[in-house]
This record gives structure tokens, sequence and C-alpha cells, in this order.
């Protein structure tokens, strides 16, 4: 074999091991690798007007946490309004383009301009993207009847304060839900709800109305219905609220943790679920 032949073959073998390397790489990164699946982005704002809740700080603190033991999410945490906005901002500033769900620990009527709400609205409605409130996210902008309707429910009272609830896991499907028990007591403050329907969400969570003091007079729903825990679409958007989390303690529980983490990847659509509105279950009690 001439020198210029045994030249061309090991030149020939060469390309078809580099071409092999590539052709491995590449399926690997297609089936398996993180960058199969790039990291989603959270922005986490936890800002209160009015009553401050005590535990904004840990539950901020432990979704940041969650997000990066995961690798699923980046987490942004802010505690202003300022990247509420679909404006071009300074310097290296994030908007809510920048995100694919936003987490709200909020209260009150937060400073937001016509723009910036109109932002939020269409953040979820009409881009699809993902929207996770918890506890006091019911009174946040409880005069602001899109945002009412976007969450699902306003705060109206929390007629029990932080007590040992009673509470129905209604949809263990759902998930995040499965490793709660059917029924179960939690300590935590439940907010009753008004503006609120069984038509326009699927309930994951009540609490029992049979073991409740329905005589206290802060009670207001005849239908004796309290939700806990929801999910709703919001045009294209997917929206999940829960009350709980007032304590500051339960951050630290790994089931209240694997709800909330649950609630972020199905609003950011890594998961699907069934959200279709059902009445309550006959076996509940409740009123029609």
């Amino acid at each position: 074999m001439s020198h210029s032949t045994r030249a061309l073959r090991i030149g020939v073998l060469l390309l078809c091991i580099a071409a092999s390397v590539v052709s491995v790489a590449q399926s690997t990164a297609q089936n398996g690798t993180p960058d199969a699946h790039p990291k989603k982005h959270l922005l986490v704002l936890g800002e209160e007007k009015g009553y401050r809740h005590e535990s904004v700080s840990h539950a901020m603190a432990t979704i940041e946490r969650l997000g990066h033991e995961s690798g699923l999410w980046e987490t942004t945490i802010r505690t202003d309004t300022e990247v509420l906005t679909k404006k071009k901002l300074e310097y290296n500033a994030k908007n809510l383009n920048d995100f694919d769900a936003v987490f709200f620990f909020t209260g009150g009527d937060l400073e937001m301009d016509a723009e910036q709400r109109a932002a939020l609205l269409s953040f979820v409605h009409d881009e699809g993207k993902g929207f996770v409130g918890v506890h006091s996210a019911a009174i946040t902008f409880t005069h602001w009847p899109e945002f009412v309707d976007m969450v699902g429910g306003t705060f109206d009272e929390h007629p029990w304060m932080t007590f040992n609830a009673p509470i129905v896991v209604e949809d263990p499907k759902f998930p995040g839900m499965q490793q709660w028990p059917h029924s179960f007591v939690l300590r935590d403050e439940i907010y009753q709800m008004k503006s609120f329907s069984r038509d326009k969400v699927r309930v994951l969570m009540r609490l029992d109305a049979s073991k409740l003091d329905l005589a206290n007079p802060r009670v207001h729903r005849t239908d004796r219905d309290f939700a806990v825990t929801w999910a709703k679409m919001y045009g294209k958007g997917r929206v999940y609220y829960s009350t709980l989390g007032h304590p500051e303690d339960n951050w630290d529980d790994p089931r209240l943790q694997q709800m909330y983490v649950e609630a972020i990847k199905w609003s950011m659509g890594l998961v699907d679920a069934d959200v279709t509105p059902q009445p309550a279950p006959a076996s509940s009690g409740l009123t029609k």
C-alpha cells in the first residue's frame, strides 16, 4: 500500500470517528442531559401593604432553594413591583418577558399602574404563563375585579384564625396532592372566600365543614363550602391558589414543599392535570 493511500484511509477513519462522537453527543443532549429541558424562570414576589406575614421571607427562600435543588427553575426574588411590566427597564433589569410563572405571597393594594396591571393579566391570560398565589395573595387587590377573577376568589375573613384545620383532599390525582392523606389536620390559617365559585375552579382541598364551628359570627358562607386549594385556567394560562402557608414552620413541612413544587411545575406546563371545574362531592354534605 502506498504512503498516499495509507494517509487517505487514516484521514477517512478520523473523520468517521469525529462524526460518531458528534452524533453521540447530539443524541445524549436530546435524550437525557439538562440541556434537553432548559430551566424555567420563576418570579417570586413578596410584598405586602397592610398586615405583614412573618413567613414571607422564609417562604421565598424555600421556593428558591427548591428550584435550585430540583434543577427545574431559576428564581428571581423581589419585594417590589418594578418587574411587573412589559416595558424595557434600565440596564439589565428583568421584566415579565423574562419569566414563565409568577409566585405571589403578597397582600393589599400593591403599587402598579395601568400598564403593569394590564401586563400581568396578559402575561397569564394571553401568553399562557403561570400564576401561583399563596395565602395572602387572596388579600391582594381585593377591589380589582379582574385580579380577583384571575385568582378565583378573594378574602372574606378567617373565622377560626390559626387553628387545627380539618382538611379533605378532593382531587388526589392532581400533582402535589398524593403525599397528603385523604383527610388530615394541619395547623394553619384558612381563609373564607367570596367571589368564589366551583363553576370556575377545580377544588383540590377543602375544609371538613362537619368539624367546624359554624356558629362563629364571622362565618358567612351558608353553603359551608370552604375551599383551601384550587387550580384553574385563566385564558391560556394556569392559575393555582392555596391558603396554606401562614405559619413559618409549615414551610419546613416536606408535604407543603412538595405541594408547591408541583404547583409551580403545573403552572409552568412541566406537568399536566385536569382542572375541569367539578361540583362538591355528594359525600361532602355541602349545600348545593
